[in-house]
């Protein structure tokens, strides 16, 4: 199975789904959360705060995955992004394809 990217507003965070690792499947559905990106979102603006890929999971590429499918989302949403959380703004810093996203008075601030 391939990592998902879902969004869950309940919880503030979008998660990343990857197989579950044996007995840990605690979704039931061979799928478990390797991860996290949390936000606020206000005003037409969604701040990423902080990003946690669980050690488990590490080496995989997953963060990635994570920060391209949320963006992508607030992109489809027509969402600003303000990334404060260092591993979205890395992400964004390596692939230019999304400044974009981040309002032009404000990339600065941001080091984009």
């Amino acid at each position: 199975m391939e990592p998902q990217v879902a969004d869950r507003p309940e919880k503030s965070r979008y998660e990343i789904l990857a197989e579950a690792k044996a007995v840990a499947d605690t979704r039931g559905d061979g799928t478990e959360t390797a991860g996290f990106a949390e936000y606020h979102l206000s005003e037409g603006e969604i701040a990423f705060v902080h990003t946690e890929i669980d050690p488990r999971f590490g080496g995989r590429g997953l963060g990635g995955l994570l920060a391209r499918g949320a963006l992508d989302d607030a992109r489809a949403r027509g969402l600003r992004v303000l990334p404060y959380c260092p591993f979205v703004r890395g992400w964004i810093g390596k692939h230019p394809e999304y400044a974009d996203l981040v309002p032009e008075a404000r990339r600065a601030r941001f080091g984009l």
